[in-house]
C-alpha cells in the first residue's frame, strides 16, 4: 500500500547491503542478521553501522518489492525454509500467517512499547503480537482550504452529509468540477475507501463471527456505497475516477483539482505541504474523518517487522526490532525516509518541535485508529477485499445496483471464508 510506486526508485529491487560488525560484545545465537524489507522500510547504511557498532551484529538487509515479499515469504514457508531471520509483516497478512503459525509471538517487546504504538494491536493474532511496526499509515480527511474559502465554508465538514453538502457548494460556485476526491477502479484504495466510509456512516463489515454487516439499507456499509454512487451520480467525482488508482486520486489533489482527499493517507500531509511537490502547498489541511456519530472514526494500514518461527538467530532478530522501535531511530527514519512513526510519544515530540504538519489533527486522529478487523485480519481478506473493489467499480459504471453489489461482496467473503 502506501509508498511502493513512488518510493521504488529508492532503492534498485533486490538490492541488498552488508554492514560489517564493529564489535563482538552482543551476546546472541549468532552475530549475523538478515532482514527482508520495501525500498521504503529499508535504513539508510549511517544507520546500520550505528546498529553494528551499537548491538555487535553484521546486519544484510535485502531489498524487494512489496508484492515480491509476500511470494518469497508465502513460497518460503510453505516449502518450511525461512524468507530471512525478519521480515516485512503488511497489516492484511496478519491472518493468514498468524493461522499458518509461520511468525513467532514476540514476548519479549515491552508492554509500554507496545501501548505507545496503538496500531500494534493489528498485528496481533489470538491475542499474541505476531510483528512491531516502523511505520505509521491511517486515513484522515485532507482538504483544500481555500477552495472552501472560494465557496463560502467556514469549516471542514463535521458528517458525510456535510461533506456531500460543501461539495455541492464547492461545485456550484465553480471552484472545481468534481471536488470529491476518490478512487473508483477496481483496486485495493478503492476497497479501503470505503471500509473507511462505512465506518464513517458507525458501521462495520462484519460482527464476530465475520458475518457480513453490510447488506441491510440501514447499514454503514449500505450507506456509504449509496454515498459514493449518489456523489458520482451528482458529479461531485470525477467519473474517470472509474480508471484511477488512489495515487492517482493523490496526484489530482496535489494539482489543485480535488477539494477533498476523502480517504487521505495521513503521511501525504508531509508530501502536500511541500511547495516542491505539490501545486496547493500553501492551502492544505486536515480535519478528523467525519461522522454520523459525531465520534471520528479510522483504521491502520501499517506495517510492520516480524521474525518467522523457520528462522535462526530469533533473539538477535527481536533486537533489531526493538532498535527500530527506539524514538530516536523512528525519528531518523522519519528525516530520512519520510516514514511516519508509529510511537504516539514520538509523534507528539515532532509536533511540538514543529516538525509534525497539522501535528494537533495528525495526533488527535491517530488516537482513534482501530483494526479494520477486531478479530484479527482474516486469512480470506484478498480475496474479499478483490470482491469489493470490483463490485464498487460495476456500481461506478452503472452495470450493478448498490443492492446487488452488497449482495454479491456478501456472498464473496461467505464463500472465500468457508474454503
Amino acid at each position: 500500500m502506501k509508498r511502493r510506486n513512488f518510493l521504488s526508485l529508492m532503492a534498485a529491487a533486490n538490492a541488498a547491503f552488508i554492514v560489517p560488525s564493529l564489535t563482538r560484545a552482543f551476546a546472541a545465537s549468532g552475530d549475523t542478521l538478515t532482514v527482508l524489507l520495501p525500498p521504503w522500510g529499508t535504513i539508510p547504511k549511517q544507520m546500520t553501522d550505528r546498529f553494528a557498532k551499537e548491538t555487535g551484529i553484521t546486519l544484510n538487509i535485502q531489498t524487494m518489492g512489496w508484492d515480491d515479499i509476500r511470494t518469497k515469504i508465502v513460497t518460503s514457508m510453505v516449502a518450511q525454509t525461512a524468507p530471512a531471520q525478519a521480515t516485512e509483516v503488511d497489516w492484511s497478512w496478519v491472518g493468514q500467517f498468524g493461522a499458518a503459525g509461520w511468525y513467532a509471538p514476540l514476548d519479549e517487546i515491552s508492554a509500554d512499547t507496545v501501548a505507545d504504538i496503538p496500531t500494534a494491536e493489528i498485528f496481533k493474532y489470538d491475542g499474541k503480537l505476531l510483528a512491531l511496526p516502523y511505520n505509521n499509515d491511517f486515513r484522515i480527511l485532507i482538504y483544500n482550504k481555500a477552495h472552501l474559502e472560494k465557496a463560502g465554508i467556514k469549516a471542514a465538514p463535521k458528517s458525510p452529509e456535510e461533506l456531500m453538502d460543501q461539495a455541492k457548494a464547492i461545485k456550484s460556485a465553480g471552484v472545481v468540477d468534481y471536488p470529491i476526491g476518490l478512487p473508483m477502479s477496481a483496486t485495493e484504495g478503492t476497497a479501503t475507501a470505503w471500509y473507511l466510509l462505512t465506518m464513517a456512516f458507525g458501521g462495520d463489515l462484519f460482527d464476530a463471527d465475520f458475518k457480513p454487516l453490510f447488506t441491510d439499507k440501514d447499514s454503514g456499509g449500505y450507506k456509504a456505497l449509496q454515498f459514493e454512487a449518489e456523489a458520482l451520480k451528482a458529479g461531485l467525482i470525477d467519473p474517470a475516477a472509474t480508471g484511477l488508482k488512489d495515487v492517482e486520486i493523490q496526484e489530482l489533489f496535489k494539482s489543485g483539482s480535488v477539494t477533498f482527499d476523502v480517504a487521505g493517507w495521513a503521511g501525504n500531509l508531509a508530501v502536500y505541504s511541500d511547495k516542491d511537490k505539490s501545486k496547493v502547498s500553501g492551502d492544505v489541511d486536515a480535519a478528523l474523518m467525519p461522522s454520523t456519530s459525531g465520534k471520528s472514526r479510522t483504521f491502520g494500514l501499517p506495517e510492520a517487522i516480524g521474525v518467522p518461527t523457520s528462522a535462526d538467530n530469533h533473539e538477535a532478530a527481536v533486537t533489531f526490532i526493538e532498535w527500530m522501535a527506539k524514538p530516536e531511530n523512528e525519528i531518523e527514519i522519519y528525516n530520512t525516509l519520510g516514514d511516519l512513526p508509529p510511537r504516539l510519544s514520538v509523534l507528539e515530540q515532532l509536533n511540538e518541535e514543529g516538525k509534525l504538519f497539522a501535528g494537533d489533527k495528525l495526533l488527535a486522529q491517530a488516537k482513534t485508529v482501530e483494526p479494520l478487523f477486531k478479530q484479527g485480519t482474516p486469512g480470506w481478506y484478498p480475496e474479499f477485499s478483490s470482491a469489493v473493489a470490483s463490485a464498487i467499480n460495476q456500481v461506478a459504471k452503472e452495470q450493478i445496483s448498490v443492492d446487488e453489489a452488497v449482495a454479491q461482496m456478501a456472498d464473496r467473503a461467505e464463500a472465500a471464508k468457508n474454503r
